[in-house]
């Protein structure tokens, strides 16, 4: 069949063979129709009798309502579920206009991927780097889906105990960053009523109260416990952590744990696993017995060079399509499957793993 498609260079749109030909297969727009179904423009005409409109006008009046009624009741994600957009910068003679930083967070699916463990921590630290810079260049369809994929990782959080450190870290710097732009709304500093962002501010700082109040249960168990592993298979668990509150809160549960995390060799794994070998020498810091304190070092270094990040899975970049995509490890092992429409002839080639801060930068025009 014909390609047809916003750009030749693309992969076009989705279509599907049906008895009355080729119709093309729309990703959004499902939940809308469903909720509508009730919904008659015979039923709206009765309705209001006083006010009897035919014709074009009360179909204009029909398709408003069901937009009404579709905005009041739905807390899900915008209109698409995607798991790959095509990231364009500039306009070109066959595609016009280009993708912004909201547009590809109402369209990627975060907030499935907010369920996958691997996927936790790189969605949570998004969301952190937008609150912190981007959240005025969020339209206001952004600005509710960032919400709401918000509330699902809170509740998570509440539901699971999974990373309450980080969570609690996101709803700082967000109502630190709200507390600062609400004062400037007469300049348009945000993009909404000033009530909508004074309601949000009042919810974030009520999750952060029952964050604060979690309560995690001690766990009774009459098996084998942490403390009843070989002192070496407790020292290699602790080498396996790379943050250092991971350790310092583990330190904690036994006397054992604690001596082994103040093991200078093990700050030293972890100095090196974060910073490079030419900053410790600017701020190299000995203990008096002339050893170098290694843990003292870690803290001294984290305060001037940006710790390495780690994520179990990330978004990847496709070079040679300009596509950004959640990339399935299972089907990509099963099927050879890139995770998007590739054209290239290998395209794991092509791939370059996203972090959260690139993601932010992909955007910066």
């Amino acid at each position: 069949m014909p390609f047809l498609g916003q750009d030749w260079r693309s992969p076009g749109w989705s279509w599907i063979k049906t008895e009355d030909g080729w119709k093309r297969i729309e990703f959004y727009g499902n939940e809308l129709r469903d909720n509508n179904n009730g919904i008659d423009l015979e039923e709206l005409c009765d309705e209001n009798k006083e006010n009897l409109f035919t014709g074009n006008v009360c179909e204009v009046v029909a398709k408003k309502r069901k937009k009404d009624f579709y905005n009041n009741n739905t807390k899900s994600q915008f209109v698409y579920q995607e798991k790959w957009i095509y990231v364009q910068k500039e306009s070109t003679r066959e595609r016009h206009g280009y993708c912004t930083l909201g547009e590809a967070f109402n369209r990627l699916d975060f907030s499935s991927a907010t369920q996958d463990i691997q996927r936790f921590t790189y969605v949570a630290k998004l969301l952190q780097l937008i609150a912190r810079s981007q959240l005025p260049s969020l339209s206001g369809a952004a600005q509710k889906n960032y919400f709401n994929v918000l509330e699902k990782i809170v509740r998570k959080v509440l539901e699971d105990h999974h990373n309450p450190r980080l969570i609690k870290e996101l709803l700082q710097d967000l109502s630190s960053t709200l507390c600062i732009l609400t004062r400037g709304m007469g300049k348009s500093v945000l993009v909404g009523n000033i009530n909508i962002w004074v309601c949000r501010l009042e919810t974030i700082l009520n999750w952060q109260q029952q964050l604060n109040n979690l309560q995690i249960p001690k766990q009774m168990s009459n098996g084998m416990t942490l403390r009843d592993l070989p002192l070496d298979m407790q020292n290699n668990i602790l080498y396996k952590f790379s943050d250092a509150c991971d350790i310092i809160n583990l330190g904690q549960a036994t006397p054992t744990l604690h001596m082994l995390s103040e093991d200078r060799h093990l700050w030293k794994k972890l100095c090196q696993f974060h910073f490079a070998e030419k900053q410790f020498c600017r701020h190299l810091i000995l203990s008096e017995r002339g050893h170098v304190d290694w843990k003292v070092m870690y803290y001294t270094l984290q305060k001037y060079y940006p710790k390495r990040e780690q994520y179990g899975d990330t978004l990847h970049f496709c070079r040679h399509c300009s596509i950004l995509f959640w990339k399935d490890c299972h089907l990509a092992f099963l099927f050879k499957d890139s995770g998007h429409p590739c054209t290239a002839n290998d395209p794991d080639n092509c791939l370059v793993p996203v972090s959260p801060q690139h993601f932010i930068d992909l955007f910066k025009f």
